[in-house]
């Protein structure tokens, strides 16, 4: 066997690469430096979806007045719902009729340089637990996964502060109520991951109104900081990661039939009529 010189072999290993590198042509060159923000999900089966159904729209974050209070009226609805579980049935069959289910356009007094992005669309998945996510950069296929330029993005022109006006699966039914609607978070931490884990339950509704083959969910919230150095490893971002019961709800609307009312209202008639004659035969018998 031949050896190698020294000198070529000290060539070899500074030559040596262990760490894989984006190619070139998933970098695109911007005055920005790469500020971008992606939206994409991966499910079970390690399938990412596109994001193309999804629409990028820069905004200003701060509510005006006549949105604030819309949103006040949101977190009160979403608390007396909470409280009293209840009423979710109630929603169901009256749909709830003027309940604020859209931001109010923004005046044009209030007009200013926009400084957040509005994310907001509809995406088709498949009936598996998935992950949506939201971080900085856009999202790049390659041999090895899944994963986001955002090496050249710097950690100060970013923040994960954030508010779902409205977020559901399945058929949207209007006056209804999802429990994200309306959450609001504020972080001054640049480095902020928040995580949603959704329960998805297939619901089939059959009221007088509408008849409709929806989604309800539960979700449990959780958010930490991202401090390497501390042991908190992970990516900041908004993470929606979600999964599918394999029960069904089915909520439907029954009225009594006027015959069976009939029926009753005559049996309390009847009943009053026996019970006050009975009343007054043990008058008549025991004082007169």
């Amino acid at each position: 066997m031949r050896r190698l010189s020294r000198r070529k072999a000290l060539s070899l290993v500074k030559e040596l690469d262990a760490f894989p590198k984006v190619s070139d042509s998933y970098v695109e060159t911007s005055t920005s430096g790469g500020t971008d923000v992606g939206a994409d999900i991966l499910d079970l089966a390690e399938t990412m979806i596109t994001s193309g159904g999804l629409q990028y729209e820069p905004v200003v974050f701060e509510l005006t007045p006549k949105q604030r209070e819309w949103q006040s009226t949101l977190h009160r609805i979403q608390n007396r719902l909470r409280e009293e579980h209840a009423l979710q049935e109630v929603l169901y069959k009256s749909l709830l009729k003027g309940a604020p289910t859209a931001l109010p356009p923004r005046e044009a007094v209030f007009m200013q340089s926009p400084d957040a992005c509005r994310i907001h669309g509809d995406i088709y998945v498949n009936k598996v637990a998935g992950n949506l996510h939201i971080t900085v950069g856009k999202p790049i296929h390659h041999p090895q996964g899944h994963a986001h330029i955002a090496a050249f993005v710097s950690h100060e022109s970013y923040n994960f502060s954030h508010r779902i006006d409205r977020l559901c699966f399945g058929e949207e039914i209007p006056g209804i109520i999802n429990p994200l609607d309306g959450t609001e978070k504020i972080t001054y931490d640049n480095n902020q991951m928040y995580q949603y884990f959704i329960t998805v339950v297939p619901t089939k509704l059959k009221t007088y109104k509408i008849t409709a083959d929806t989604h309800q969910f539960s979700v449990t919230e959780r958010e930490r900081v991202i401090n390497h150095t501390a042991g908190s490893h992970g990516v900041s971002g908004i993470f929606f990661k979600y999964d599918t019961s394999s029960l069904m709800v089915t909520v439907s609307e029954q009225h009594m039939p006027l015959w069976q009312f009939l029926v009753r209202l005559c049996g309390i008639i009847g009943g009053i009529y026996s019970t006050t004659g009975e009343c007054r035969a043990f008058l008549h018998l025991h004082v007169f």
